[in-house]
């Protein structure tokens, strides 16, 4: 599919979204829905396209890209004529800002009372921080999030920028649109989705809270059945440098992995015996350690021991369940997920690379 054609297939094929470029999640909410077949167009100040011999932006692919100059009203004006044919608007600016350009949502589905407005923010449209900046880390510092990930007697390690940014707020934003596009077939009306990383990150984080409801969570660090306070849930270096990752919570996938390490239950504490976690796990440190990933990953190979190793970015597209699925493509010399999920009847294509030039905004949806 070119770069300038818009999406054939998919189950979103037909729907027309309009993007107001930003960063994170925002632009990764619109991937996903050109990822599923909706027509995205990204409207950009002009000359921000990369000429030939730069590199593009990846996660800007399979959309179509207008460039306009949000000062101008002429060219306000021209927006807000593509909007009306639109279905959804992507916009992750602060709260008050596409108002005060003459976008805000009011105006807009006043143009069009059948659009889907999804807002993309870090804290929300209201609150004591609406207005403050922010970035993934400082979002799930105050969900209890952030302290809950690392070891023991260590500070709290920021999982990438996954939770907030992505799993928080484009997923969410995401469920959003798709949520309000079905309500919109009974209704006949648009609405403003108002998709804030906190509260994204805090729906994540809901299995932690009942644990804690149950009394079966603690707040410290590392103690824990899934934050490496169990020896069952962890990782281990092997002999050559690398590591494995081991997730034998049930009894009999726990009962695989004694067999794979070669280790006597009769010999052991019970697996559930929180006292004893430390001293099972030096065991099964220093027995990972004697040997090397590849040949742990040949032992466990298999079985439903939950044992895997732990693989690079780099190695990850060689691995033999990915490579089957092509769960990774190529785009540009790039490597980068397919479109997720699958799909029977309307699987989405391989998505066009991002654009290198701009479309005339008059000629769209017409």
């Amino acid at each position: 599919m070119s770069a300038q054609a818009a999406p054939q297939s998919g189950p979103l094929a037909g729907v027309k979204v309009v993007e107001f470029a930003g960063l994170g999640p925002g632009p990764h909410a619109a991937t996903l829905l050109a990822d599923l077949g909706a027509d995205v167009v990204c409207v950009q100040r002009p000359g921000l396209i990369p000429g030939e011999g730069q590199s593009h932006d990846q996660i800007k692919r399979g959309r179509r890209v207008v460039e306009a100059d949000l000062k101008d009203p002429a060219q306000i004006e021209k927006v807000l004529d593509l909007i009306e044919r639109a279905d959804v608007v992507l916009e992750g600016f602060r709260p008050g800002v596409t108002e005060r350009m003459g976008l805000g949502p009011d105006l807009c589905l006043e143009r069009n009372p059948r659009l889907v407005y999804g807002r993309m923010t870090g804290w929300g449209q209201e609150g004591p921080l609406a207005s403050a900046a922010g970035h993934d880390i400082n979002y799930i510092s105050l969900t209890g999030i952030l302290h809950a990930v690392g070891r023991k007697g260590e500070r709290p390690v920021p999982p990438l920028n996954m939770v907030g940014d992505f799993g928080g707020g484009s997923m969410f934003l995401v469920t959003g649109i798709l949520a309000a596009l079905v309500e919109r077939q009974t209704s006949g009306k648009g609405q403003v989705i108002d998709a804030a990383m906190v509260d994204g990150a805090l729906a994540l984080s809901h299995m932690m809270w009942a644990f804690r409801g149950r009394g079966v969570w603690s707040d410290e660090r590392g103690v824990n059945l899934l934050d490496t306070g169990a020896p069952f849930y962890d990782t281990y270096e092997t002999s050559d440098g690398k590591y494995m990752a081991v997730g034998s919570i049930e009894p009999q996938f726990y009962a695989l992995l004694l067999k794979g390490l070669e280790l006597d239950p009769a010999d052991l504490p019970n697996q559930m015996d929180v006292s004893k976690w430390g001293e099972m796990k030096k065991l099964f440190a220093d027995k990972f350690a004697s040997k090397t990933r590849d040949e742990w990953t040949e032992i466990f190979l298999g079985t439903d021991a939950c044992v895997s190793p732990v693989l690079t970015f780099a190695e990850a597209p060689t691995n033999e369940h990915i490579a089957a699925r092509g769960s990774l493509i190529e785009l540009d010399g790039v490597t980068q997920h397919f479109p997720a999920p699958r799909f029977s009847r309307t699987q989405p294509e391989t998505p066009s690379a991002p654009a290198r030039d701009a479309v005339d905004i008059d000629s769209l949806w017409r």
